[in-house]
């Protein structure tokens, strides 16, 4: 692996860990700083640009939502100025299920879409990847009810991976 290579790799995981960390802290510039202008978020709770993201997160964090981004092993796939992030993640909030006050953690990844502009690398589209959610009631014995034909849908997310590293643009 060249020096350019590695430098590249850990500038993108460097904007990765800054997302989660600028995210939880309420650090809404910084937060802003790892996305390019034209960022697009896409999660199962909000899909749009990364400006209204923004906006919707501070309007949470202004009600108490607290919400806690966790990352783990990480591996970025670059070629050229463009490149594909994928990272091992546990978001964790507490939060009423069902007027059932519950800790709720999420596994999964984050599969960003990065792109190097005047030689700064940022994300452009942000896809978590949902592998395992677990859901606990906070007070002993206390029980949720859920619905049993629930089943989020699966995106055709690595094919879109492809066509970005092939130079085409993204559309969320």
């Amino acid at each position: 692996m060249s020096d350019d290579t590695l430098a590249d790799r850990l500038a993108i995981r460097d904007v990765v860990e800054s997302w989660a960390i600028a995210r939880d802290s309420a650090d809404w510039e910084r937060f802003r700083a790892q996305w390019h202008e034209d960022g697009y978020m896409m999660a199962t709770w909000f899909q749009g640009p990364k400006e209204d993201f923004i906006r919707v997160s501070q309007e949470g964090f202004a009600k108490g939502v607290n919400i806690l981004h966790f990352t783990g092993a990480s591996q970025a796939t670059v070629n050229g100025t463009r490149a594909i992030s994928q990272t091992r993640m546990t978001i964790m909030q507490r939060g009423m299920v069902h007027g059932v006050l519950c800790d709720v953690a999420c596994v999964g990844r984050f599969y960003d879409f990065f792109e190097k502009r005047h030689g700064r690398w940022a994300i452009v589209l942000r896809q978590p990847i949902y592998e395992k959610d677990r859901l606990d009631p906070v007070e002993p014995g206390a029980t949720v009810k859920l619905d049993p034909e629930f089943r989020p849908g699966v995106d055709a997310l690595y094919a879109r991976g492809a066509a970005w590293l092939a130079g085409e643009p993204v559309a969320p």
